[in-house]
């Protein structure tokens, strides 16, 4: 009868062992799944996407797989990718041992059939010891090295606690699990399959926990439960924090942009319902715009290589998503009526006061002793400060542009990508800024004053200086006067019955700047050189619209647009080469979507001159004894992916010698005149043309050599700031070809 009752309560306990178990995981999962799915519902406030999926190539470096599988962008810093990869697999890994282990508690220490279990429990321990070490040196990267685009505090820590404490318990239980399983202590010598649960046995037997007492066994009840309370909690703490990216991740990379990255979305101007263009709320961006927030990782490294953030400003790629995110978060609970929280949501009362995030004033503390220099403490600091809760404001009241975004961040930005290209996650920046800039310029009428003449001057003038059109083609008879060359142009050849075989689009700086002029004489040269048909439209040719565009004035554009591209097709242009890499990309990626024949060749300068130079029809002769830096344009490079025509050329020209900057390629840092900041002046923190000078010279270099007019001027007026002018002269590649093949 004893038998009968002891074996009846021992199935009792077993059975409310498992009743436990499975009531706390249900509820686990259940508020894992009620969080998810409420973050579902407010990325579903914004404009419905389709999800155009994302067309994978196994072989390039920015496959799906190579940046989930391979961290490819977060092994651009080695420590670091390192780290996270011992986490990411580290935790594919031990899933497995979870499983036993809890398996294991709940059938009296059986453990899962897996084959060669001894060498399971091997890869188990060794993992956990992986993983344990990249949490200290994560801590370390953190609090002693201190990297100032990692945030500090309880918060971005906690994630490492989780961690660590779930290491430590699975390796107590395995321990305690040693000691309750022997009943004389011959398991705990020391295992070549558990070195590290085996040793940690001994230690704990030293202690003075017998082998099989009641001690080992609670023991190892204590760190089974505490297993698996933390992990679970940690399945609860992962959609509540930044480490959703863990989920959010994959699916943004999955569904990122199959298109250049160069190309705008076009609005519908057409469109007589449309009650806004732009983004003046936060569910006025499309759901594929708002996964990018939950994606984001908080790791700083876009905001490392911002321009703006480096410099002074109050712009900080980082804290933009961030922001976007939390008021996202906030507006969402408040319109669908469910709390982002839980379990706190599930006791929160309804007439609790309203609270929501704001930013306050607040101008980033930049040092005198910077000029020139770049560093992002300033603007980090000044983020944290400002981005605070406000009790008594209802989220839904907050203005998504001012009190979330300021318009100072805004203008700050020079579109130059850099934040994307480094993101691991796919997050794209720049569009949710052109967003919030049209919203402001086409709904709001709101422009900086020097922003705002620039347009004025385009529309009236075709030009941001308000120069007058009639003097559009001015530029053709000085170009003769100078090099005994007469460009002729469309319509003229059109009179004659004949035809180029290129349209040379000079461009505003080409046909009005008196130093772009320069360049565009020595393209002159080297195509008449080559043998190459060309022809300008003189008159005809207006503004690309890119600067328009990228400030926001969308309308303008367009307008810009269709004008060029009628002009385009009347003349039957096949292949058009300009000097610019703005107006190239605009031409490229985003007339196509206006009606530009996708037929056409669009060329930068210097990927034409490298072609002629590959067909010996351009040959340089003359050596050039110059020490020569590249600075890459952001819209050759980033938005392009050509970063070798231009090098290619400097390699051909005897005497030449290449010295790279540290920031080069794709991760050189902007002049500061990309997204129309070129017409506008910038008013806190050191001028980005300065920094970047300043990084040129670091190599010594004779000559700076870029392939874009804006960024020639820029580094002109950096080299003249820097009173560098004397020693290094900034030139474009075509100007110096153009010396080592004519001799002048």
């Amino acid at each position: 009868m004893s038998l009968s009752i002891s074996t009846i309560s021992e199935q009792l306990v077993e059975w409310g062992r498992w009743l436990l178990f499975a009531s706390i995981v249900l509820f686990a999962i259940w508020m894992f799944a009620a969080v998810v799915m409420r973050r579902v519902d407010y990325i579903r406030l914004g404009v419905p996407t389709v999800f155009a999926r994302y067309k994978r190539q196994s072989k390039s470096k920015n496959s799906f797989a190579g940046q989930v599988f391979g961290h490819r962008k977060l092994l651009n810093d080695v420590r670091s990718g390192i780290m996270h990869l011992v986490y990411f697999y580290g935790f594919i890994v031990l899933q497995l041992g979870a499983a036993d282990l809890i398996w294991k508690g709940l059938n009296g220490g059986k453990p899962l059939q897996v084959p060669y279990y001894d060498w399971f429990t091997w890869t188990q321990e060794v993992t956990v010891a992986l993983v344990l070490a990249a949490v200290l040196y994560g801590a370390f990267r953190r609090y002693g090295e201190r990297l100032p685009r990692l945030k500090r505090g309880w918060k971005p820590s906690l994630v490492m606690w989780f961690i660590g404490t779930l290491m430590f318990t699975i390796l107590f239980s395995l321990a305690f699990e040693r000691l309750s399983s022997s009943g004389n202590g011959s398991s705990l010598a020391a295992s070549n399959y558990a070195p590290i649960s085996s040793v940690l046995a001994k230690l704990i037997h030293t202690a003075g926990v017998q082998p099989g007492s009641l001690a080992a066994h609670a023991g190892f009840e204590w760190f089974w439960w505490l297993h698996l309370l933390v992990l679970l909690s940690f399945l609860v703490y992962v959609p509540q924090s930044k480490h959703f990216h863990l989920l959010i991740a994959p699916v943004n990379l999955w569904f990122r942009r199959s298109t250049p990255p160069g190309r705008l979305a076009p609005l519908n101007l057409e469109d007589e319902e449309a009650e806004y263009f732009g983004a003046g709320k936060v569910e006025h961006f499309t759901q594929k715009q708002l996964v990018d927030l939950y994606a984001c990782v908080e790791c700083g490294r876009c905001t490392n290589v911002c321009p703006a953030s480096s410099t002074g400003k109050l712009l900080s790629p980082m804290h933009l998503i961030v922001k976007l995110r939390d008021h996202l978060t906030e507006k969402g609970a408040a319109i669908t009526s469910k709390s982002p929280w839980l379990p706190a949501g599930l006791w929160e009362r309804e007439s609790k006061e309203p609270h929501a995030h704001m930013m306050g004033a607040v101008i980033p503390a930049w040092e005198t002793a910077a000029e020139g220099g770049t560093m992002i403490e300033p603007t980090m600091n000044a983020q944290a400060e400002a981005w605070n809760k406000r009790k008594g404001v209802k989220p839904e009241e907050v203005e998504l542009i001012g009190e979330v975004i300021t318009e100072e961040e805004l203008w700050a930005c020079t579109t130059c990508r850099n934040c994307e290209e480094v993101c691991p996650v796919g997050n794209e920046h720049v569009d949710k800024i052109i967003d919030m800039r049209r919203y402001l310029v086409l709904m709001e009428g709101k422009l900086p004053s020097d922003g705002q003449r620039a347009l004025q001057n385009i529309e009236r003038q075709s030009n941001p200086w308000g120069l007058p059109r009639a003097e559009r083609a001015a530029w053709i008879a000085d170009c003769e006067s100078r090099t005994g060359i007469r460009v002729e142009t469309m319509q003229e050849l059109k009179q004659q019955g004949r035809k180029a075989d290129i349209l040379l689009w000079a461009g505003s700086m080409g046909a009005y700047d008196m130093r772009s002029r320069r360049v565009l004489y020595d393209v002159v040269r080297l195509l008449s050189y080559a043998g190459v048909s060309f022809a300008t439209l003189g008159l005809e040719e207006k503004s690309s619209g890119d600067t328009a565009r990228r400030v926001g004035n969308e309308l303008l554009f367009q307008e810009l647009c269709r004008e060029n591209i009628n002009t385009l097709t009347k003349y039957g242009v096949t292949h058009i080469v300009t000097a610019c890499p703005h107006t190239f990309n605009t031409f490229k990626n985003e007339y196509p979507d206006f009606g530009l024949d996708g037929g056409i060749r669009i060329e930068h300068h210097t990927e034409l001159l490298a072609r002629l130079l590959d067909e010996g029809l351009l040959i340089p002769v003359y050596e050039i004894a110059e020490r020569v830096t590249v600075h890459d344009s952001c819209y050759l490079g980033r938005y392009n992916d050509t970063y070798e025509a231009p090098r290619n050329l400097l390699r051909a020209i005897p005497g030449v010698t290449i010295e790279e900057m540290e920031r080069s390629r794709s991760n050189g840092m902007c002049c500061g005149a990309g997204g129309g900041l070129m017409w506008m002046e910038e008013h806190s923190g050191t001028r980005v043309n300065h920094a970047r000078t300043v990084q040129a010279l670091e190599v010594k270099p004779t000559v700076i050599s870029s392939a874009c007019p804006y960024c020639l001027t820029m580094m002109e007026d950096g080299l003249k700031a820097l009173s560098a002018d004397e020693k290094v002269i900034a030139r474009d590649v075509a100007e110096l070809l153009a010396e080592s093949i004519f001799g002048d």
